[in-house]
């Protein structure tokens, strides 16, 4: 006992200088309920951020220093949100500080979706480093957007010089720091594709470890072909799929969400990866020219104007559109919205069917099936698309592999009419489906916004309260937060989120975006990994 205490002074004197040492928190959070993005339950405690990273996770000391101190008494801390799905090219620079995300609650997007992204990677991410968004921007390679650089709008399978020439541009991609490769099969040219040539795509971005993400053939009456579809090229390409905004439209469809899913479970229990994501809504949104069959749609804006003028092919097109929309149980096109049309914005935020009776036309499908054929000759607008079942989106809600994303842009405010989702995706799931008719609990709803979108997308450091990370963080009220955007009037933001930091920066405080432009480009494993020479595949090195 004489000699513990002999040198007792000697320990504690050892143990204050480490104390003194403890590094100054840029920003701490304290007292909060934190969600660590995993899905277990929340805890109490702080969180010390420092120099773009979090340092400390836990109760912290009382005396723990710090410049800046959050109280976060009452309400929920988590990763910043991660949206698989948005598309913001275009609108970096017009709105570089991405209000409608941060109020969401996202701090990082995944643009590049639907097959379409810019070409030059290397190009678009030195943009973004010069520009500096308010969140950070991953990027996948739009399989239609090189298809189109290479073979245009042709309606026909690429040759071999072609495709080799794809894949160079696809390779070029990934070692810039593509995640991945999208495609849009319901678009042109991307509609024009077949298995082969997706896969053999595919198999450049496996080559880097990025994924295959889809917006697949069909989500009517076709989908589960089309699951199937997806489902075969991640697995002949050897890289996880992606199914982007999984739906069942058209009402004939509603209620089949069970076996659409036991396909993709079928899939991961045979060792497949895959995941989907959806935005919480019963409307979709997309092109208006989507109405119209592809075939007619080859080769650009002025082939389609010229089929147009031959009478016969014009009433087979007003056929089909007729025929499509009887399908879904239809008689007018009530169900297609304007959201953006620039040759006359007073269209905006009205249906086919009212503007063909604004137009003092027969109030007949077919009549309205001019109309549209119309208006995508002058401009091929957005739309917006109300189709699809509550009980459905509920049900896929529940799949454990699923996330949220909002398949949206940067909004400019009060441009258009546009859908809801781009204002409100995460905050409607956390408010509507997990306060208020309890779909899902609030832990299980933060990992689908967190840990899941970053493990599936190769974010490494993110989407977890974990020290090393970074600080990407959502201080957030779980009984106000909710989303206020409509689809009468959707230029509204989200609220309740009270904080929330990119790389440690604060960007909302006190529900208010203070400008602060902090976001990074996240480039994919690719950008760092040498990888064979390009336009050598998979395929190419077996033979």
């Amino acid at each position: 006992m004489k000699l513990l205490l002999r040198f007792l002074p000697l320990l504690l004197g050892l143990a204050l200088p480490a104390r003194a040492q403890q590094p100054r928190a840029d920003v701490l959070i304290r007292h909060g309920r934190l969600y660590d993005g995993t899905g277990n339950a929340w805890t109490y405690g702080d969180v010390a951020l420092r120099q773009g990273r979090i340092v400390a996770v836990g109760r912290l000391a009382a005396d723990y220093p710090a410049d800046t101190v959050i109280d976060a008494t009452g309400l929920a801390v988590a990763p910043g949100f991660i949206d698989v799905h948005t598309h913001i090219e275009d609108d970096e620079v017009r709105q570089p500080t991405a209000d409608n995300f941060l109020y969401d609650g996202v701090t990082t997007v995944v643009t590049g979706n639907c097959g379409s992204s810019r070409l030059d990677l290397r190009r678009y991410f030195r943009l973004l480093d010069s520009t500096r968004l308010s969140v950070n921007v991953a990027s996948l390679v739009g399989h239609g957007t090189v298809r189109k650089a290479v073979m245009g709008r042709a309606r026909r399978a690429p040759a071999e010089a072609e495709l080799r020439r794809m894949e160079t541009l696809i390779d070029s991609a990934m070692r810039a720091g593509a995640v991945g490769l999208s495609s849009g099969l319901i678009y042109v040219p991307g509609t024009y594709s077949r298995l082969p040539e997706l896969v053999r795509l595919a198999r450049v971005a496996a080559r880097h470890r990025g994924l295959y993400a889809t917006h697949m053939r069909n989500e009517g009456d076709s989908v589960a072909f089309a699951v199937l579809e997806a489902l075969r090229v991640g697995r002949e390409a050897g890289l996880p799929v992606q199914i982007s905004h999984l739906k069942l439209g058209g009402q004939q469809n509603w209620g089949h969400t069970a076996e659409l899913l036991g396909l993709i479970e079928t899939a991961r229990r045979t060792g497949q990866e895959v995941t989907i994501d959806q935005y919480p809504y019963t409307a979709s949104s997309t092109s208006l020219s989507t109405l119209l069959p592809d075939d007619v749609q080859a080769d650009g804006a002025d082939s389609l104007r010229a089929r147009l003028q031959r009478p016969r092919v014009r009433a087979a097109v007003l056929r089909s559109m007729v025929r499509r929309l009887h399908a879904r149980q239809l008689r007018h096109f009530s169900y297609a919205v304007v959201a953006n049309f620039p040759p006359d914005t007073t269209l905006n935020g009205l249906s086919v069917e009212e503007i063909n009776r604004r137009r003092r036309r027969p109030h007949r499908a077919r009549a309205e099936a001019a109309t549209v054929l119309e208006l995508v000759q002058q401009h091929d607008a957005s739309a917006i698309f109300h189709g699809l079942s509550e009980d459905d989106v509920q049900q896929i809600m529940r799949y454990p592999h699923n996330m949220v994303a909002s398949d949206a842009s940067i909004r400019v405010w009060r441009e258009g009419v546009p859908h809801p989702r781009g204002y409100g995706s995460n905050a409607r799931v956390l408010g509507r489906y997990v306060r208020e008719l309890r779909v899902l609990p609030l832990e299980e709803a933060i990992r689908r916004m967190t840990s899941l979108p970053a493990q599936t997308f190769g974010l490494a450091g993110r989407g977890l309260l974990r020290p090393g990370y970074a600080a990407d963080l959502v201080v957030f009220d779980p009984m106000t937060v909710q989303d206020r955007s409509t689809f009468a009037q959707p230029h509204q933001y989200s609220v309740g989120m009270r904080y929330v930091l990119v790389n440690g920066r604060i960007t909302v405080w006190e529900g208010r975006h203070v400008g602060a432009r902090a976001g990074q480009v996240l480039r994919g494993p690719g950008a760092a990994a040498p990888g064979p020479p390009a336009g050598e595949t998979g395929e190419s090195r077996r033979r």
